[in-house]
């Protein structure tokens, strides 16, 4: 019975030294702060996967790398798609966002948007959504809306709701 906890005590120390973690010193890390702007007022913290995906793709692509570059012209025109999403973004010639036109299918409501149309709708269900989101950089600072387009299902019936990002309905 001794040899048996001997052994397994043994066995439980071996196990954990090959358990380390190895580190390794990465390479210099580049960050571009050109769209700023547009991830500070679109808010990247409480997008859902797809949302999220999409506009740090947009925000991080750089038009100056296309195939397509050319000094000649002052404003580019981008689509980025996914198979329930698309971003239209324009940019300028030194890869700023100047606008976007944004589209999401069946996206995660935000709280205060499902809280709302709960209490003002009791009984009715999410049957669909749209997320519409629109960024447009005027100046010193850039305006987003974002909007949602809801359909609630009760039974037979459907409704079509709209709101903005707080619950407000329009």
């Amino acid at each position: 019975m001794k040899k048996i906890i001997f052994g397994l005590i043994i066995f439980g120390l071996t196990i954990q030294t090959y358990g380390q973690i190895k580190t390794e010193e990465l390479s210099e890390v580049v960050i571009t702060a050109t769209n700023y702007k547009y991830l500070n007022k679109v808010g990247l913290t409480n997008a859902s996967v797809p949302v999220a995906l999409l506009q740090s793709k947009v925000a991080t692509f750089d038009v100056r790398d296309s195939e397509y570059y050319s000094d000649e012209y002052d404003t580019y025109e981008v689509s980025f798609y996914i198979p329930d999403a698309y971003v239209l973004a324009t940019y300028d010639k030194d890869g700023t966002i100047l606008r976007t036109a944004e589209r999401y299918k069946d996206v995660a409501l935000p709280r205060p948007v499902v809280e709302s149309v709960a209490r003002t709708y009791p009984g009715w269900t999410f049957a669909k959504d749209i997320y519409k989101v629109s960024f447009y950089d005027s100046g010193m600072s850039g305006k987003v809306t974002k909007r949602y387009k809801i359909v609630l299902k009760n039974g037979d019936e459907r409704m079509r709701v709209k709101c903005d990002e707080e619950g407000n309905f329009l």
